[in-house]
């Protein structure tokens, strides 16, 4: 299977290593996709243990489950990713059929060793 993420590669040796917990991303960008994969494939736990402390209390697990399954999560872009920094553009699909872009620069941080999300601005 093709990995949910839009990098041209398996899942298997993709984002599935991070969502397993057998691997940690990298870099910003792999923890971006990793976590667009999460909403494809609806791994609201995997959203809330990758975003860092300081922002975790913003989100509620049901919020995030319930965007993740009413929509259809068609393409990822990555526009640029630099230092601590990943912008992106993200479609999808709800239920009325209509097709939607979330434009983001998202901020992350590392604290030993593994990356965690931040925020976002939208554009």
């Amino acid at each position: 299977m093709n990995c949910p993420c839009c990098s041209g590669k398996e899942y298997a040796t993709c984002c599935e290593p991070f969502h397993l917990n057998i691997e940690l991303p990298k870099t910003p960008e792999e923890l971006m996709r990793s976590r667009y994969a999460a909403f494809a494939m609806v791994l609201p736990e995997y959203l809330v243990d990758t975003t860092h402390s300081s922002t975790q209390k913003d989100n509620d697990f049901s919020d995030i489950e319930d965007w993740a399954k009413s929509n259809k999560w068609l393409k990822l872009e990555i526009v640029f990713a630099k230092d601590n920094k990943v912008r992106f553009r993200a479609y999808y699909q709800d239920k009325q059929g209509e097709i939607y872009e979330h434009d983001e620069l998202s901020r992350f941080v590392q604290e030993n060793g593994k990356w965690f999300y931040v925020d976002g601005e939208f554009y």
